[in-house]
């Protein structure tokens, strides 16, 4: 192909005669849209159309003779070949860093010349930086054009699926009391008003739920509360008669998307308005009146929606037990077809796990898209087979698998690794020392209030002591029946803030990992909640602890074990934390469907046993495990591994 005439080419060509009829020497193009989203709907995939790079993450600088993409570790692989032949550059740059591209805009654009930026899909922190570097440098900002309007001529329109209620029993408490938990919060800082714009926190708030955004069951509007009345501001036709009705009994009147920044730039001057910097465009601060005090502070429903009721964990173990069971559907399934000698893809993988979750009561969509990478593919952790280049799984090395759905119940993500064929020494070792450091963490117990990044060295420790990093952070929040990434918490290198402090309820990733590039990559990834913990210091005589609960229930592979590397506690673990609480979780939430009486002591029949999850739980019972004992399986009913196989 002649990369001359290469779609990416004649696009940013295209791109820089906008510039040049603008009298600007560069644009900036993040990965977002109006409500700061990490997954965008098509409207705002700008960055995506404009270079070919298709990662959830990245910012694309382009002037009137170069461009740039500005990507972290989890994607260099995946950018240098997306980007191939398109004239683009990849600079590399570690995560969490903020200020490269800024740097590299300073170094092309002198000054007295102009940048351009759309002000509406940038977020506000990012912009006051921004415009802070280049006023230094004397270099003009531009926040008023959207250039892909004029460029992007078949640019998708606003999506127009409708918007519905998450109902009670899995929605606990109502939105009138959810609305009451935030004035009160409001009170506290002193407003009178408070902007929200972040899907998530609207969709929590509102106890509604839609699809505009892929994988992520929100919709796209804004909220701005006063003291008397909320305005939810959403597309014409999203939200039908017979809602919008129950909706304005709770005090939320409905209004068209487009009104949003109007009714801002409206607000009286008597009132007091909050706003979290972090989750607000520059776009829509700039309309707030000249004569409104703002109050800057993460939003409440932020805090709020991340500590997770006592009947809210409840409906997330359930929730558990269904995609476990689905796992190991699709694991009995996996290991059949292989023994078969079928033709096994990455595709495969992702299509027969997909199909097993959505057969699961409650399942309403995949969390995010499912990563699927065999040996070298692995190796990038935000990884996605594509049609026509696929792996098939065959021969030996290390299957990974990161996957999640979206359930009325909550929300999972969990990664997990399969040995194909033989595995060698040095996959056993990082998969055991991605193990250690997973087991680490969630044996920790740690001061209610530890800020989040503070435990991000437990998890690593195993893997520093034998020279070995990761570059994505170790845990991320995960919302309820929304956001598989949510905060405020985070266990990674983020410098610690006060709004990351772990609270009980609080619901979080934990996958250290491993990825030798061109080889394999190793994640061992469970959900943990914040639990109180015990301690063997007399009830608070130092504060409060907390604990994590795992959430998970999917068996850990123990087939790719060194078992020399584990000491005899971790083993314990092992065989006391995860194999009881899977074999125990689908028996409940199977009987519980089939057996009525079995929460009255009656034994299920066999049918389960010879089910495929049923199947495959037999290859990690522990001793004892009943019914199981007459299954097929890999420890014929030995426990996960022997305690006294460490030394071997």
């Amino acid at each position: 192909m002649d990369t001359r005439t290469s779609p990416i080419r004649l696009r940013l060509e295209r791109l820089r005669d906008a510039l040049r009829r603008h009298s600007l020497d560069a644009v900036l193009v993040p990965s977002s849209d109006p409500h700061l989203s990490e997954y965008l709907p098509e409207r705002w995939q700008g960055r995506v159309w404009l270079s070919g790079f298709t990662g959830s993450m990245g910012t694309l600088a382009v002037t009137l003779d170069r461009a740039a993409l500005f990507a972290d570790s989890r994607y260099w692989v995946q950018a240098q070949a997306e980007l191939s032949g398109t004239g683009i550059d990849l600079v590399k740059v570690s995560s969490g860093a903020a200020a490269h591209h800024i740097e590299w805009l300073l170094q092309e654009v002198p000054a007295g010349h102009a940048i351009a930026v759309d002000g509406q899909v940038l977020g506000l922190a990012p912009a006051q930086q921004l415009r802070a570097a280049l006023e230094r440098a004397g270099v003009k900002l531009r926040t008023d054009l959207d250039l892909f309007s004029e460029v992007w001529t078949d640019r998708p329109a606003l999506p127009q699926a409708p918007v519905y209620e998450h109902a009670a029993p899995q929605a606990p408490l109502g939105r009138a009391g959810k609305l009451a938990l935030v004035r009160e919060a409001m009170a506290r800082h002193g407003a009178t008003h408070h902007l929200i714009s972040t899907v998530d926190d609207i969709a929590w708030l509102t106890n509604l739920r839609g699809s505009d955004v892929d994988y992520n069951p929100v919709f796209l509007a804004h909220l701005l509360i006063g003291p008397d009345q909320a305005t939810l501001f959403v597309g014409a036709g999203k939200i039908d008669p017979a809602l919008a009705a129950r909706l304005a009994a709770e005090g939320f009147a409905v209004a068209d998307y487009a009104g949003a920044a109007p009714a801002v730039a409206g607000l009286p001057s008597g009132c007091r308005l909050l706003i979290d910097p972090r989750r607000i465009t520059f776009g829509l601060r700039e309309q707030v009146p000249e004569g409104v005090p703002v109050v800057e502070a993460i939003n409440p429903s932020t805090l709020a929606k991340s500590r997770k009721s006592a009947a809210e964990a409840a409906f997330v173990r359930q929730a558990m037990i269904e995609d476990g069971m689905a796992m190991c559907e699709f694991y009995a399934w996996f290991e059949a077809a292989l023994a078969r000698g079928e033709r096994i893809t990455e595709i495969t993988v992702d299509e027969r796990l997909s199909a097993a979750r959505a057969a699961r009561p409650g399942f309403v969509g995949l969390s995010f898209p499912v990563i699927a990478g065999f040996n070298a593919n692995g190796a990038m952790p935000h990884y996605r087979a594509q049609a026509g280049s696929e792996a098939v799984i065959e021969g030996d090395g290390l299957l990974l698998i990161d996957s999640g759905g979206q359930y009325l119940g909550g929300t999972t993500d969990i990664t997990r690794v399969w040995p194909i064929g033989t595995v060698s020494a040095a996959m056993k070792r990082d998969y055991t020392l991605v193990l250690k450091g997973t087991m680490a963490l969630s044996r920790a117990r740690f001061p209610r209030g530890t800020p989040g990044p503070m435990l991000d060295a437990i998890a690593r420790a195993p893997l520093w002591a034998e020279g070995i990093e990761f570059g994505h952070g170790t845990g991320h929040g995960v919302g309820y029946f929304l956001n598989v990434h949510e905060g405020p918490q985070s266990i990674s290198k983020a410098v610690p803030e006060p709004t990351m402090a772990m609270e009980p309820g609080m619901i979080t990733s934990i996958e250290p990992g491993v990825y030798r590039a061109g080889q394999w990559g190793v994640r061992i990834e469970n959900l943990v909640l914040n639990v109180p913990a015990t301690t063997p210091e007399e009830a608070g005589a130092f504060g409060e602890f907390l604990a994590f609960e795992t959430l998970t229930l999917c068996p850990i592979d123990t087939r790719c074990i060194a078992r020399k590397l584990l000491r005899a506690d971790e083993i314990d673990w092992l065989n006391r934390s995860i194999t009881p609480r899977c074999a125990s979780g689908f028996r409940r939430g199977f009987a519980a469907r089939h057996w009525p009486g079995w929460s009255n002591g009656r034994r299920p029949s066999d049918r389960f046993a010879r089910g495929p999850a049923g199947r495959l739980l037999g290859r990690w019972r522990p001793a004892g495990a009943g019914y199981y004992g007459s299954l097929p399986g890999w420890f014929r009913g030995r426990r996960v591994i022997a305690r006294e196989s460490v030394s071997r």
